[in-house]
């Protein structure tokens, strides 16, 4: 191994030892060499240490396990490990493109004002079909008054500098969902992002994943825009702050009436209007609520 990798890489798992060979090896595979893997396993009871085992003998990997504790925790302890002046997260059922580092040392390059570059990922199922590309709109510089209407970085994608953990910290440990949400909100109040509009990595969406729960994801996603509107009241002007809010619970309110829960819509409807009724978002669900069907609004 480099005496000092350019990149530290992290991926936390835990029983996904089916699909961590693709994802270490889309690692390896990587046209620029420089980096480090670190790999955190959070307490799996599979036979992940066994397919490591191929692994390790690249002095590039390095390989941990611990009892099983949470994404946060994994990922912190890997970042606390991480010799690299920049830092990437793999998770362990995902994969890159081969030139994912490539791309985003040249993005610093070109652009050394950033300090966390982003990009795309193509959408695969559980064997690994291809399902389409993720088409959020995404932001670059400054871009909390953006962020806090929804997470559109995918963490699978970035590249982050050092330094902002060593100044800002990291994950929170006691979040077990949309961890990744409440530390790009942080970054945000200090740091430049960059939008990559390059196809970076693949993102594969399994029925047992936590984050495709959406209803607890936007539980989670609530209470990580009021804690942070709580911990950074100067981040946002107090317009910003509630058209925020609004939007979320459009969106919420949205989903709710995709589940057929008219009554739970109408409450999120309701709270939309409370905090922003001046822009059109909230009035589009009210139509939308209003036309439909009436056994569903009967639920």
């Amino acid at each position: 191994m480099y005496s000092k990798p350019l990149v530290s890489i992290i991926t936390p798992t835990f029983n996904r030892a089916d699909y961590l060979p693709i994802a270490v090896e889309s690692v390896l595979g990587q046209t620029m060499p420089e980096f480090e893997l670190i790999v955190i396993d959070d307490g799996s009871t599979d036979n992940t240490s066994e397919v490591m085992e191929r692994y390790t003998p690249d002095s590039r990997v390095r390989y941990f396990k611990q009892e099983n504790q949470g994404q946060s925790v994994a990922r912190n302890r890997g970042i606390e490990a991480a010799k690299g002046d920049y830092i990437c997260f793999l998770d362990s059922d995902n994969a890159w493109c081969t030139t994912k580092l490539n791309k985003s040392l040249q993005a610093f390059e070109e652009s050394p004002e950033a300090d966390i570059v982003y990009g795309d990922f193509i959408l695969i199922d559980e064997d690994g079909k291809e399902q389409g590309v993720n088409r959020m709109k995404r932001y670059s510089g400054r871009i909390t008054s953006h962020l806090i209407h929804d997470n559109f970085i995918s963490m699978n994608t970035t590249m982050t500098r050092r330094r902002c953990f060593e100044e800002m910290g990291g994950f929170d440990n006691a979040d077990r969902l949309a961890e990744d949400y409440g530390l790009w909100l942080r970054f945000s109040t200090r740091y430049q992002f960059l939008y990559l509009p390059e196809i970076l990595g693949y993102y594969r969406v399994m029925e047992n994943q936590i984050s495709s729960d959406k209803d607890s994801r936007l539980m989670a996603n609530e209470q990580i825009i009021r804690n942070f509107l709580g911990a950074f009241p100067e981040a946002l002007s107090r317009g910003e702050a509630r058209h925020g809010m609004s939007r979320f619970f459009v969106r919420k309110g949205r989903y709710e009436l995709s589940q057929g829960r008219y009554r739970t819509a109408l409450v999120d409807l309701g709270k939309s209007l409370a905090n922003d009724p001046l822009w059109s978002g909230p009035w589009r669900l009210a139509m939308k609520t209003l036309i439909s069907p009436v056994s569903v609004r009967r639920t």
